[in-house]
């Protein structure tokens, strides 16, 4: 195995006698005696009981600050460095708050200091300085000129060659990694990253520190991680540029995408957990090496970076935060919205899955439904999917026997659109074909009564050609489910300029009596999540140009690095190749921006006939994959 292989190999091997080379003990009140050291908590009184491991950690930026957190809960006294002065003060400011809002018992001392020769107290040190060669060249050579042989030093590079920091240490056999994707929390994943000249005493107590710290190790590699990295600093980037355009709010676009997609948090959210500066640094590198536009730090993200918003470790970014580092001010769903008018009776037009599920979620929340078909048989095969679904929800816990019985006797079928003239609220949910659901719109115009609510679910076509082919545009509003809709929580809301505020405000409560999230945006191709979704997919798409992708290793470290629910191209799959690629080609036709633009190889998987997991031929579930 080469040093530059050896890189990607996750350190194994903890033993609980490895532990002791990671937590060696300093003499009696080295750490608290550091120039310019302050204490957060009060030192535990003298015991019997074994000392606390000494741990140092270099640069407290939003990865070194979330460590400090998660060694200081476990007990670890800490000596945490960084030479900014206002940066140490910030953070022993925001330890104290969450150490008095907490009822746990008193935890050991954190002497932060911007003098690197407290660091020789520590039986191991992190540094966590940014993600920068040099910077971290010059930290690590800081750290091994006052720490003696022998002490275990790890660098949280995400990107950079590990063997390379190491050597240039002179100290090679002292230096490991800790791959952070983004800065740990509580079972959070990090790979620990061991060199062809890391020792097997370093690996050990790189062990032992990621056990005591409760991070869950994971075997990403290298280019995998750079890969996965590159994919969702580029979907970052695009969310700052959605939300500098005035499009949604950021609490609307970060619960969109975490509700929409199943993500551990939004993109703005993760932006300022990560540290905005951090970010634009990554994304400035990506874009100097790659020449790719995608990388180009949104102008927002800049004039935030240049102003020192820098984030949660700054408690203002895109949302604000109290001391503690909680987010302030996000708005409850519905707050200060009006009631809207009363929903008494509800239709679905429709009869594919999409129809089925919304009415399924209709007639389980009360709501006396009708489905409407295009004939009878099709309506009586839509209502028996129905039953099937609502008996496997009570299987899964998910339905009581109750509301399956009740469901059942609120939910009919019907075949003509006459059917749905005494509904207060109705839903179109037909073929995703602007043709189609125009002529259905026509149809209800003519059929309901005033008054009455019109919805259509399309998730990439006009909500206002539908509006103004009902006679009715302020009747019309955009109500985007999201499949399979008795399980997903999020709804988009989109609105058209000629909607009237009751009708926004009566689909708005309707929706929350369904239990569900609704977020708000204009009518646009692609609302929130697909406008962020499908440029994520499409660069993922891209990689299969380069002779060494892996399809599964690209979605691995999305996974595990990341905490998504899965993978871009089991995501794709999961989707159909052929949706997406209807879905790539309306946004392109509407934004003419290259990263709308259908990746090539999309468009020949399709034509191949490869659809994915529908027909069981796709990216990962063709031959061997399946």
């Amino acid at each position: 195995m080469t040093a530059r292989q050896s890189d990607t190999t996750p350190a194994t091997g903890t033993t609980a006698a490895a532990t002791g080379t990671a937590t060696a003990a300093p003499a009696a009140s080295t750490a608290t005696a550091a120039p310019a050291a302050s204490t957060a908590t009060a030192a535990p009184a003298a015991s019997t009981v074994a000392p606390a491991p000494v741990t140092g950690i270099v640069g407290l930026g939003p990865t070194g600050e979330a460590l400090l957190h998660l060694l200081h809960d476990a007990g670890h006294t800490v000596v945490a460095v960084d030479t900014d002065l206002d940066v140490l003060a910030r953070v022993a400011g925001r330890l104290k708050a969450t150490v008095a809002a907490g009822d746990g018992p008193d935890r050991p001392d954190v002497a932060f200091t911007a003098d690197h020769t407290a660091l020789g107290a520590a039986g191991l040190v992190v540094e966590a300085v940014q993600e920068d060669l040099a910077a971290k060249t010059e930290a690590l050579g800081r750290i091994t000129a006052v720490c003696p042989p022998g002490t275990p030093v790890l660098t949280t590079t995400a990107t950079l060659p590990v063997t390379r920091l190491a050597i240039a240490t002179g100290r090679p056999a002292d230096v490991a990694g800790l791959r952070l994707f983004t800065p740990p929390v509580p079972g959070g994943p990090v790979e620990p990253v061991r060199t062809a000249l890391t020792s097997p005493e370093t690996a050990a107590a790189m062990d032992a520190l990621v056990a005591s710290a409760g991070l869950t190790p994971v075997a990403v590699g290298a280019r995998p991680a750079a890969d996965a990295t590159a994919l969702v600093l580029g979907f970052l980037n695009r969310a700052v540029i959605l939300f500098d355009e005035g499009y949604a709010t950021q609490h609307d676009i970060d619960t969109a995408m975490r509700l929409g997609c199943g993500l551990p948090a939004g993109p703005l959210e993760t932006l300022d957990r990560i540290g905005l500066g951090t970010a634009h640094a990554a994304l400035t590198e990506l874009w100097r090496r790659t020449g790719d536009s995608t990388f180009e730090p949104a102008p927002l993200l800049s004039r935030m970076v240049a102003a020192g918003r820098l984030g949660r470790t700054t408690g203002e970014g895109f949302h604000t935060y109290d001391e503690t580092g909680a987010v302030l001010g996000r708005p409850a769903d519905g707050t200060g919205e009006p009631d809207g008018a009363p929903v008494r009776r509800v239709g679905v037009l429709g009869s594919g899955a999409m129809a089925r599920g919304i009415a399924e979620v209709t007639a389980t929340a009360g709501y006396p439904t009708v489905l409407v078909a295009r004939d009878p048989e099709k309506a009586q095969r839509a209502l028996d999917a129905v039953a099937d679904s609502l008996t496997r929800g009570v299987r899964r816990g998910r339905v009581t026997v109750e509301a399956k019985a009740s469901a059942g006797e609120l939910l009919t079928g019907a075949h003509d659109m006459t059917a749905l003239a005494d509904c207060d609220l109705v839903i179109e949910a037909v073929a995703e074909d602007l043709d189609v659901k125009r002529a259905m719109f026509a149809a209800l115009g003519g059929v309901c009564a005033p008054g009455t609510v019109l919805a259509t679910t399309t998730s990439s076509l006009s909500v206002a050609a539908c509006a103004e082919a009902s006679g009715r545009p302020a009747d019309v509003v955009g109500v985007h489910f999201f499949n399979p809709a008795p399980v997903m929580k999020l709804v988009e809301l989109a609105h058209t300029d000629t909607v009237a505020p009751e009708t926004l405000a009566t689909a708005h409560a309707f929706c929350r009596t369904l239990g569900k999230t609704t977020v708000t945006c204009p009518d646009r191709t692609g609302f929130i999540v697909n406008s962020l979704l499908f440029p994520y997919l499409g660069a993922a798409l891209a990689l299969l140009e380069r002779h060494d992708a892996d399809i599964e290793e690209t979605d691995h470290a999305i996974r595990s690095g990341f905490g998504y629910p899965m993978g871009p191209f089991a995501l794709l799959d999961t989707i159909g190749l052929d949706v997406s690629l209807a879905i790539q080609n309306r946004l392109y036709e509407c934004f003419r921006t290259p990263e709308y633009e259908p990746a090539a190889a999309l468009d020949e998987l399709v034509a191949a006939g490869l659809l994915g997991r529908k027909n069981g031929r796709g990216l990962r579930t063709t031959g061997a994959r399946r």
